[in-house]
């Protein structure tokens, strides 16, 4: 864990070098004073040598400004080394996580994630600055103190170490309860997170079903959890630090009494005594600053631990060392055998076996849970298949680059994303790259081109967060714009119309037909009208693929699809087959 710590520092090294530097600077200025004290004590004042206190006084003063330029570069550069690790730590993070597949989204919620980018690494960043820093002054300090206490008088030297053992042991051994009570604090900070994420996210809802207080009661309970276990973390830390304070006070005790002690009996002088004292502070300031090192590391090595935890999860889905790209896709998708199931449970999928020609359309219709949708995501390799391979243009989708695969497949789903930008932000997400005229020309194909004209600004419009300043139907036609400007080969459809009016779902349909021409196009859909004109429809079940053939020939064989399709045109309820 530390070796892997320490690697963030290579690209950082030179500006890391000049801190160290720097700071070894300020402790050696530090180191340089009580000496001067001792001698000014001893030889300047009992023999009247003010010249030479001139040259001492203006000696010290330019020691003084270059410990001034130490500490700035201490203070500013140092914190940049940390932050520049931090930086490079959230990139690598947010560049592992777009790796991760689904079902690490499935299982982990969005504010834990937030938490571990954010509030982790915030602390990571400050460790890397001071831990070394506070690590390497403290070396010195208590090795140049150690020395000039010896070289003061060796005899109160042994005196004052024997204490120092009780010191360090005492902090070793609460370091332990500090290091669990700060990881659960992590911990509840992270559900603290997502709680607040999964409230904000659904205050529409908390709002209509006036549920205000119910949502007010689950985040105090996470937040009362989080204040008992930082309570907690703050007694052990008051446990550690009083009483670290208490035995640097006892230190302190026995330098005052056998110092006393010493010059009483003549073997100690009064500017030797003086020194002594000053050095005893020189040697206590390292003391301190380990013992709030000893806070920030358990802090920061916590909130590294969970980086490592998420940057040590393997994806599952990835390309092979010898993939090669999808080029010039035509559309002919064949699936082999192809069972899946979520975590080792119940499967979901088993022993599909399809063909879909290109530029074809393919409909999925059936019961919730049959695993259309499903389907429809082992295309792209958004889940991998458990048994079995799926085929594009005779091409295995495991041996081709996940990047070149799902760039020639565009998905329309009934659940739209927006993100937070403009309408053109938006629609631009289809393919980056796109020109001002192609991007109004992938609108004018979606029908949403002159809705957009009549917003005061226009493409420039802010959607708001998901879109929420749009209703249903407008975010689909961007949804769709956004396709027709990746111009895929391959479309998925995942039930783009379920969830909007009839007069809209008219309006999407035709943009939706538009977008599917020439291409391979599948369908997921409940509402039975929208794939009445697709060459083949699949009635897919739990038990499988139930049914195959074109609305006609599936009307007149009045099995599963002919009682759906009633069912929602004539009014005629089916029975369970």
């Amino acid at each position: 864990m530390l070796k892997k710590f320490i690697s963030y520092y290579k690209p950082h090294m030179k500006l890391f070098v000049l801190d160290l530097f720097c700071a070894f600077m300020v402790a050696g200025i530090d180191l340089f004073y009580p000496m001067i004290s001792r001698e000014i004590i001893n030889e300047i004042i009992p023999n009247y040598q003010l010249q030479r206190l001139y040259r001492i006084v203006i000696i010290l003063g330019v020691l003084y400004i270059v410990k001034l330029l130490c500490n700035y570069v201490v203070d500013y550069w140092g914190h940049v080394v940390g932050v520049r690790m931090q930086y490079d730590m959230r990139k690598e993070l947010f560049a592992h996580l777009q790796e991760l597949p689904f079902s690490y989204f499935d299982d982990n919620k969005t504010g834990h994630i937030m938490s571990r980018i954010v509030n982790d690494l915030m602390e990571v960043s400050e460790l890397a600055h001071h831990g070394p820093e506070d690590l390497f002054i403290s070396l010195i300090m208590i090795l140049g103190s150690f020395l000039a206490l010896c070289t003061i008088n060796f005899k109160l030297t042994l005196i004052v170490f024997i204490f120092v053992p009780v010191m360090f042991w005492f902090a070793i051994k609460k370091r332990v309860n500090m290091n669990n009570a700060f990881k659960d604090v992590r911990k509840r900070v992270a559900n603290v997170n997502a709680k607040i994420e999964n409230s904000i996210s659904g205050i529409r809802v908390a709002k209509s079903f006036t549920n205000e207080k119910y949502e007010m009661k689950k985040f105090d309970e996470g937040n009362t959890e989080f204040r008992e276990s930082r309570e907690y973390a703050y007694k052990t830390m008051a446990e550690f630090f009083s009483g670290i304070r208490f035995l640097i006070d006892m230190l302190n005790l026995i330098v005052i009494f056998a110092g006393g002690i010493f010059a009483y009996k003549r073997l100690i002088t009064v500017g030797d005594l003086v020194a002594y004292f000053l050095y005893i502070g020189s040697f206590m300031q390292p003391i301190r600053r380990l013992t709030a090192f000893v806070e920030q590391y358990q802090s920061g090595m916590t909130g590294f631990e969970r980086f490592v935890e998420i940057m040590s999860v393997e994806p599952e889905i990835k390309d092979k060392e010898d993939a090669i790209e999808l080029k010039d896709v035509e559309g002919y998708i064949s699936f082999n055998n192809v069972s899946f199931n979520y975590d080792d449970k119940k499967s979901i999928l088993s022993s599909i076996n399809l063909e879909v020609e290109k530029g074809k359309t393919l409909a999925f219709v059936g019961p919730s849970g049959g695993g259309k949708t499903t389907l429809c995501h082992l295309i792209p390799r958004f889940y991998e298949v458990t048994e079995g391979n799926i085929f594009i243009d005779g091409k295995n989708i495991k041996d081709v680059t996940l990047k070149s695969l799902r760039q020639n497949i565009g998905i329309v789903q009934q659940d739209i994303f927006l993100f937070g930008g403009t309408i053109k932000e938006n629609i631009l997400y289809g393919n980056a790259n796109a020109s001002d005229e192609e991007i109004v020309q992938a609108a004018q194909n979606a029908n949403i081109h002159e809705f957009i004209m009549s917003l005061p600004y226009g493409y420039d419009t802010y959607v708001g967060e998901r879109g929420i300043k749009l209703s249903g139907g407008q975010k689909q036609r961007i949804s769709i714009a956004r396709v027709f400007l990746r111009n895929p080969p391959i479309l998925i459809l995942d039930e783009a119309t379920s969830a909007l009016d009839n007069a809209t779902e008219i309006i999407i349909q035709k943009s939706l037909e538009e977008l599917s021409k020439n291409r391979t196009t599948i369908v997921v859909a409940h509402r039975l009208s929208t794939i009445k004109n697709a060459d083949e429809i699949i009635v897919l079940t739990n038990n499988g693929i139930q049914e195959k053939g074109n609305h006609e020939n599936l009307i007149e064989k009045d099995g599963i699809y002919s009682k759906l399709y009633k069912a929602q045109f004539k009014g005629y309820i089916p029975d369970e087959a």
